[in-house]
């Protein structure tokens, strides 16, 4: 096989991986991974960053809750009259193809709070992958940020959530990704 050839393949191959590997499964809600009224949504997101061919999973007990995409205007509102989507099934898997700002909320009466702590309701913010990773919150006596807001709920702590671990999904497409790879790298040698 000629040279050229045997380039070309392997970069193909690698730009495969890449793709592949690069994309995101997380489980909405930490540390369970459920979709339910003790996550607080908002620190859960912080630490997050959603880019294209990333994708999110809702899993709850239908009927006790449902996923509704909404509205920013909506979603402020928690209003469930006029959703973009619904999903039911309780294991709703939702792929963030754009970039963009995307808001969930759950559509059961009272799940979705307005003010205050806490609500079932999720702003999901999709970022170009070559975007730098959002701002830290500053701390100590010259940080000008607004004070942490206090956790709440059983078991709840304001101490950062464990690290997401991609799904067992993207873990799979990476290893399949770098056997073609290596695959590819043998047959040309």
């Amino acid at each position: 096989m000629a040279a050229a050839m045997k380039i070309t393949l392997l970069a193909v191959a690698a730009m495969a991986l890449l793709s592949t590997a690069s994309a995101v499964t997380y489980d909405v809600g930490a540390p369970s991974g459920e979709w339910d009224l003790n996550t607080d949504y908002g620190s859960w997101v912080s630490d997050k960053k959603f880019v294209p061919g990333d994708s999110i999973v809702f899993k709850y007990t239908p009927p006790q809750h449902d996923v509704l995409e909404v509205s920013k205007a909506d979603y402020d509102s928690c209003n469930t009259a006029s959703p973009i989507n619904t999903y039911t099934t309780g294991n709703d898997a939702v792929d963030l193809s754009a970039t963009g700002t995307r808001y969930f909320i759950c559509g059961i009466p009272g799940h979705c709070k307005t003010t205050g702590n806490g609500g079932m309701k999720v702003q999901i913010d999709i970022v170009a992958a070559s975007s730098p990773a959002p701002p830290t919150p500053a701390s100590g006596p010259s940080a000008s940020n607004s004070p942490p807001t206090p956790a709440s709920g059983p078991g709840a702590s304001n101490s950062p959530p464990p690290p997401e671990t991609p799904s067992a999904a993207t873990s799979v497409r990476a290893t399949a990704g770098l056997g073609l790879v290596v695959l590819l790298a043998g047959l040309m040698a």
